[in-house]
């Protein structure tokens, strides 16, 4: 275990810029980018009202945020601190993709394999490691940035508000972050079981391929998808090329995505009369984003990443390009 620890440490400091840094700068740019249409929406505002420069712009909201309305301002609050974490989450799946197309390929490229192999480290552990740093370490990294990225947003935006006559205590005080961010953490396990499809698929390639493994991982899924859907079109097969290329290059390509499970047992909640935020964010409860655990599917893709993890574990043993 204390083995496995420093290898986990190795990796983050290896790839501290894609675990840490990434998510940092999206933050940034989803403050920085909201920060903007606010300030156009205050001077179109402004512009279509007719209020010169000189004059004080003031929209008088306190009579129209009363009751209900309250209740729904807080809970746009709330999912603009799950749409900025889950944006951070989108850029944390693009590091993590290629990451995982170069966890196991790199040191045989360079030869630093042979380095690591004369240590007293096990293929299982190295590996193991790497899938770790990528379905747990990572998006934890992700939602912290991304939680307090949302925060800070929120708090812009009551602040906003203020200048338009509600005060910003009202608006935070019908938001739950607290909630949110509970709800964030506790779905990090079921990420985790949801990515690896991918998460196996990259790393065998990985430890596969003799050269451009993303070539590999992008194309085979990809061809197998192009031969089913001619055999679909030939009459040979009943079943549709659409249930292969959702279940099989999907989720082998795409299960990296956060909240990719969303609609497995049932369909969108929002099509099922939910048309204001406070009644979908608690449709969209955590009992609804763990349903997809009862699909058989889910598990049948965790079982098919497991087993490329531990094909992955074996092409690193005996595979060195040597």
């Amino acid at each position: 275990m204390k083995s496995f620890y420093w290898l986990v440490k190795r990796e983050f400091w290896e790839h501290k810029g894609g675990f840490v840094t990434a998510p940092i700068v999206a933050g940034i740019i989803a403050l920085v980018l909201n920060l903007m249409l606010l300030i156009t929406t205050e001077v179109l505002g402004r512009r279509w009202a007719g209020v010169g420069k000189g004059d004080s712009f003031h929209t008088n909201f306190d009579g129209a945020f009363n009751g209900d309305n309250l209740v729904q301002a807080g809970a746009v609050l709330d999912m603009t601190l799950y749409g900025v974490t889950f944006l951070i989450l989108g850029v944390m799946a693009i590091v993590v993709f290629f990451y995982c197309l170069g966890a196991l390929y790199d040191d045989r490229r360079d030869r630093s394999i042979l380095f690591w192999k004369s240590l007293p480290l096990s293929d299982t552990n190295t590996v193991l490691s790497k899938a770790a740093s990528a379905v747990v370490v990572a998006p934890a990294i992700a939602v912290v940035t991304g939680v307090i990225s949302g925060l800070l947003l929120m708090v812009v935006v009551a602040i906003f508000a203020t200048f338009h006559g509600v005060p910003a205590w009202r608006l935070l005080m019908e938001a739950h972050p607290f909630r949110v961010v509970f709800t964030l953490l506790l779905l990090l396990p079921l990420y985790a079981i949801w990515a690896l499809p991918t998460l196996g698929w990259l790393m065998l390639c990985s430890a596969w391929a003799r050269s451009k493994p993303f070539l590999w991982a992008i194309a085979l899924p990809i061809a197998a998808g192009i031969v089913v859907s001619w055999f679909g079109l030939m009459g040979l097969f009943n079943r549709g090329s659409g249930w292969f290329w959702a279940n099989v290059v999907g989720r082998l390509l795409g299960s990296l995505v956060p909240g990719g499970w969303v609609g497995q047992n049932n369909e969108l909640i929002i099509m099922h009369g939910h048309d204001d935020p406070a009644s979908v964010l608690q449709s969209l409860d955590l009992a609804y984003h763990y349903s997809a655990l009862a699909n058989p599917s889910t598990w049948i893709g965790a079982i098919a990443g497991v087993a490329m993890i531990a094909g992955a574990i074996w092409f690193r043993r005996w595979r060195d390009d040597s």
